[in-house]
């Protein structure tokens, strides 16, 4: 079966791409009955990346998977309408449209007042409900930039924007959390709730800790750092094979495990070389050219050295680590499905209910009647 925490909870999602899709997702995967709002033509994603068989991309299914889609357009009293009925039987309404958009179609504030006053309506967005660039349009390379995560990030020459959109992710994250939180306060009060979160905040939620030291010492240049490339112990290397490793040897402890896992005693005391370690980087630099990754994994996985092989995409699928926690499940259409990250009750989490499918507006309501009816 799968997980019941939110078992009975019915969300309606107003997203696309992947920040508010990635957010129901995981209300799916504890047990909501999630069912997606998207335009006649459908989510814009069905057609991003590398397509399946039925030429729907295999990351649209990927952050779907488990909800029920409506189509409706939402410019159009008809299909406003269908929106306003659904809202009206559902527990949460989460959206990612730029502020304003909602209230365009027939679902601003107010509108939602009258509609359900116990719902719990999350819009997320990129910059917020208000503040200069609140109408702004963006993606993640600019919410990164704007929030902090994106200085931090890359070389000492330059920052790097890497594969995976971190703001997307986090902002979903943060949206299931609150909903979660909100729902619990209904539970107690009887209360609906607003939630406003901005993608730029949530980047900027995660320099906490730099901000408050750099409030106090000026911070280190990118690079330079004890975790981005200042420190031989956490570095990244590059192997013989071409492939890479991973060292978080930033511990003394195990800093000097690793020196004797390597033969190289003489090692230990330069753990303290003042930052950034230019000398000690190019020798191990040096040092792991010379043998294979797996070489490397043989010689120092079992060492307790926070040593971890690279693994790439392809990669992922057979790690055994994945294996044992079920994370990695194989489709019958090829594709592979990552499981929802969490053990509940000391099970992990079981495969999802059912694949996306479209369904009629009547089929969508009709299930959730005897819920809204009790």
């Amino acid at each position: 079966m799968p997980a019941d925490l939110l078992k009975g909870i019915r969300v309606v999602e107003l997203g696309q791409y992947i920040p508010a899709p990635f957010a129901a997702l995981q209300l799916a995967d504890l047990g909501a009955d999630v069912v997606k709002i998207e335009p006649p033509a459908g989510d814009p994603m069905r057609h991003l990346g590398a397509a399946r068989a039925d030429g729907v991309s295999a990351a649209y299914a990927a952050l779907n998977d488990g909800k029920r889609i409506v189509l409706a357009d939402l410019k159009s009293a008809e299909g406003q309408a269908h929106a306003q009925a659904l809202v009206a039987a559902a527990d949460v309404l989460l959206e990612s449209f730029r502020p304003g958009v909602l209230a365009r179609l027939g679902l601003g504030r107010d509108d939602l007042a009258r509609l359900n006053p116990r719902l719990i309506h999350c819009a997320l967005s990129g910059y917020g409900q208000n503040g200069p660039l609140a109408r702004a349009a963006g993606h993640d390379i600019g919410y990164m930039a704007a929030g902090g995560g994106l200085a931090r990030l890359g070389t000492a020459d330059r920052p790097v924007s890497g594969r995976l959109p971190i703001s997307d992710y986090a902002s979903g994250q943060q949206a299931a959390l609150s909903i979660a939180a909100a729902l619990l306060r209904r539970e107690r009060t009887g209360q609906g709730c607003f939630i406003d979160i901005a993608m730029t905040d949530v980047m900027l939620s995660w320099q906490a800790a730099d901000l408050a030291e750099a409030s106090i010492a000026p911070p280190a240049a990118r690079g330079e750092g004890s975790i981005d490339g200042g420190a031989a112990g956490y570095n990244i290397y590059r192997a013989a094979c071409g492939g890479f490793i991973a060292l978080g040897a930033l511990e003394p402890a195990f800093w000097g495990n690793f020196c004797a896992a390597i033969g190289r005693a003489d090692l230990v005391a330069r753990h303290d070389d003042p930052l950034p370690q230019i000398q000690l980087v190019d020798e191990l630099k040096a040092l792991f050219l010379t043998r294979s990754a797996l070489e490397w994994e043989e010689r120092l996985g079992a060492a307790d050295c926070c040593f971890q092989r690279l693994l790439e995409t392809a990669d992922i699928p057979a790690f055994p680590q994945f294996g044992a926690r079920q994370m990695i499940r194989h489709r019958q259409d090829d594709t592979v499905a990552v499981s929802y990250p969490a053990w509940i009750d000391q099970a992990p989490a079981q495969e999802r209910r059912l694949p996306w499918r479209e369904v009629g507006l009547p089929e969508a309501l009709a299930r959730w009647a005897p819920l809204s009816e009790a």
